[in-house]
């Protein structure tokens, strides 16, 4: 009997020992609101949709000792409207990667971010691009999760880190064809936040052609208010339709109270003899009800130029016209 209890004792205490050395979190999003788009030739509709994304995620750490840990994420992505899963229907189209992290910086491998995409996301755009004022309306999107990645990320050093992807495009008989290479350098210390960000996708037979796209992105945060700067150049196909253009924003993030307003202005500039250029106005209110849940309405418009056609969009909806506002309610788990 005493020899039972020895063992269960010892059992308990080893598997306390493991759960304080992993951890597993679950994670989310649910974010509902009406949806008014109009402006365009197809008319004008009113839907209930997904602005800044509804999603379900797990994240997971394992420490290996010798200050290396495990890592992964697994995340999806809910167009919680009607309970189906975004981004193609895939059940983790938002994130599926794996990793090891460590004082050298940290490996991660599977479905991730380009370094790009986090430049417009998480510098960049003052909408995270969400909502109908985010900037992929006009920014490329190419190139927002890689499939098939392998990504280096260094360790901070002084306010600056640095990363590397290549996502590895699976065409038999051609390992150029399909592949995506991004990379992107930034410092952040006070008040700055600056980040240079890279990316470029090889075509393969069903893209036809290449693309490329660079992005410098900043933020200066003067207290009262965040100003955003960025400006895109842009070459291929994927560019929206032009073989080679120019993006410029400018916006700011403005919180007071439990109250944050966030305004962009966005120049497309097209430099082919089309020249399709476009200009894209958005401002958004944002009202904080506690820590996790917020209610928001934002309003974009954007003015085509020269036969440009630029919609409004939100998430993975399509736009049907160049003005759109969202009125809605946001809670994170």
């Amino acid at each position: 009997m005493k020899k039972s209890l020895l063992a269960l004792a010892v059992l308990g205490a080893c598997a306390g020992a493991a759960s304080a050395q992993t951890n597993v979190t679950i994670y989310g999003i649910m974010d509902l609101a009406l949806d008014f788009q109009g402006g365009g030739a197809a008319g004008s509709a009113t839907k209930l949709s997904n602005p800044f994304g509804s999603r379900i995620g797990f994240r997971g750490t394992e420490d290996l000792g010798g200050g290396m840990s495990a890592n992964f994420v697994l995340e999806s992505g809910i167009t919680a409207d009607t309970g189906g899963l975004s981004q193609g229907g895939l059940m983790y189209g938002r994130q599926a990667w794996v990793g090891l992290k460590s004082n050298a910086g940290a490996l991660t491998l599977g479905r991730q971010y380009s370094p790009r995409f986090l430049a417009i996301a998480q510098v960049a755009d003052p909408f995270s691009v969400g909502f109908s004022g985010q900037a992929h309306n006009l920014i490329d999107p190419d190139g927002v999760r890689v499939n098939n990645a392998i990504k280096y990320t260094t360790p901070t050093f002084n306010g600056i880190t640095a990363d590397v992807l290549y996502g590895l495009g699976e065409v038999a008989g051609d390992n150029a064809a399909g592949r995506q290479v991004g990379s992107s350098i930034g410092y952040a210390a006070g008040p700055i936040n600056v980040r240079l960000a890279y990316h470029n996708r090889n075509g393969n037979p069903s893209t036809i052609a290449s693309t490329r796209n660079t992005m410098l992105a900043g933020t200066y945060d003067f207290g009262v208010a965040k100003l955003h700067l960025a400006y895109s150049d842009n070459d291929g196909p994927a560019a929206k339709g032009s073989t080679d253009n120019r993006d410029y924003l400018i916006g700011a993030t403005v919180p007071f109270g439990a109250s944050t307003v966030r305004a962009s202005y966005i120049r497309k500039d097209d430099r082919t003899a089309a020249n399709h250029d476009a200009n894209q106005f958005a401002v958004g209110y944002f009202y904080a009800l506690s820590k996790r849940t917020d209610v928001y309405t934002v309003y974009s418009h954007i003015r085509n130029e020269n036969g440009a056609t630029f919609t409004v969009n939100n998430g993975s909806d399509t736009g049907i016209g160049n003005r759109g506002v969202n009125v809605g309610l946001r809670h994170f788990f």
